[in-house]
């Protein structure tokens, strides 16, 4: 079940994450030609993150089917609807061959990346701890490890064939190449999804759930008039980590090739980083299973606000060896304090009824936070003629203090009873 739940998570976040990587090196100059280079990458930014603005549509969509029909079926879908998006992404005409028609063709078909992401996360995290008899940080730490790992393999993917192709051909058509190898890694993925057995908790609320019919019947409804504030709070929790994954995957890739270094070299650095995260979130993750959630996403969220001031003086540095250091920090280290236990902490905060529901929209409303946080910073780069960073350090420093709020205002979820038909509810002891 956990294997399958992090195949899927990579093979979806490959697909996902393809697009950022090719959004900070390639569709500025294929899809936006028109542009000078900061506005160029700008509007590149901007269709990045419509997909990011469509999660939480994904989210609630196939959450509510999700509470209602299952979790093994909603996996089926999502993965479906994500390969076919990312093939069609291969083969779309650029903006020299049919104009404006291709970035809008471009940005509908992130959307359709974005529903699918936003559908398919709560289902592959709620089965592996719904399933969970114990360490359940440990075990729904495999499907937040798969973003890391898709992005290496996506990462990856394009470094292959940019050296393979060459920098003319890679621009001219190489680049299509990943997104088309999306359709192999569909029927991998589809041919292990559907063998995993659908969640037994769920099975027995949807007996429960026949048995009286007065039970609340539209998920949705159930999160947002009996546990509103637990939704918010939720999203709190996650805003820094998604700000700091958009800042440090997406927005410094662009910052660094733009400021000199070798597009390869920052590739380089990405996917090591990458690699190592997978390893950051499954450790800390365990840990948390030990000490709690909360001392953990604590942790990570004071230390990320100090090293946003940090980063770019090191990446201004000009020095490769730093700037891998500062990604491996970072993505590596850091990052998955925050990141990688909120798989658990979202699926305890919500009762079977609704947890598909309830934890979807939390971390989707939250994840809004990576697909905005590289436009915004784009913007502010234009803005100041590309050379003021201590604004974009403030607003990271500043999402992080908003988590440290919101942690200490809900109560440790890490040794609740998932079988529990009540919602933890949020206190103010720390």
């Amino acid at each position: 079940m956990v294997a399958s739940s992090f195949l899927g998570s990579v093979i979806e976040y490959y697909d996902f994450l393809l697009y950022a990587t090719a959004s900070a090196v390639v569709f500025n100059k294929i899809f936006f030609s028109s542009l000078d280079p900061l506005a160029a990458t700008a509007a590149s930014f901007g269709t990045f993150a419509t997909g990011y603005l469509a999660r939480p549509l994904g989210g609630v969509v196939f959450g509510h089917y999700g509470d209602r029909l299952g979790r093994k079926r909603m996996l089926v879908v999502t993965m479906t609807l994500m390969g076919v998006a990312s093939f069609l992404i291969g083969v779309l005409p650029t903006y020299a061959q049919i104009g404006v028609l291709a970035p809008v063709a471009l940005v509908a078909l992130r959307v359709l990346q974005g529903v699918a992401v936003g559908g398919e996360w709560g289902a592959a995290v709620l089965m592996s701890t719904e399933h969970a008899t114990s360490r359940r940080g440990l075990w729904a730490s495999f499907t937040n490890a798969g973003a890391p790992f898709g992005m290496v393999l996506s990462t990856g993917a394009l470094t292959g064939t940019a050296a393979l192709v060459g920098e003319q051909a890679f621009l001219s058509w190489g680049w299509r190449v990943p997104f088309l190898l999306s359709v192999v890694l569909l029927g991998i993925g589809l041919f292990v999804r559907l063998k995993v057995e659908e969640s037994p908790l769920f099975e027995a609320a949807r007996k429960a759930a026949a048995d009286d019919p007065t039970r609340q019947r539209t998920p949705l409804l159930d999160v947002l008039r009996n546990h509103p504030k637990t939704l918010l709070l939720g999203v709190g929790v996650g805003l820094s980590s998604f700000v700091a994954q958009g800042t440090l995957t997406t927005y410094l890739i662009a910052y660094g090739v733009r400021g000199g270094f070798p597009r390869q070299a920052v590739l380089n650095a990405l996917t090591l980083s990458s690699a190592l995260a997978v390893v950051g979130i499954i450790a800390w993750s365990a840990l948390s299973d030990r000490v709690g959630r909360r001392p953990v996403v604590l942790t990570g969220a004071l230390l990320m606000a100090v090293f946003a001031f940090v980063l770019f003086p090191m990446v201004d540095s000009g020095n490769v060896a730093v700037l891998t250091l500062a990604l491996v920090l970072g993505q590596s280290v850091l990052h998955p304090l925050m990141y990688g236990p909120l798989g658990a902490l979202y699926s305890e905060l919500f009762a079977t009824r609704s947890r598909y529901t309830g934890a979807s929209l939390g971390y989707q409303i939250a994840g809004l936070g990576a697909g905005l946080a590289p436009l915004i910073f784009a913007r502010i780069d234009q803005s100041t003629g590309g050379g003021q960073t201590t604004t974009i350090s403030v607003v990271i420093a500043a999402f992080c203090l908003l988590t440290v709020g919101c942690v200490l205002a809900l109560r440790e979820t890490s040794r609740s009873d998932l079988s529990s038909a009540a919602t933890p509810a949020p206190t103010s002891a720390v």
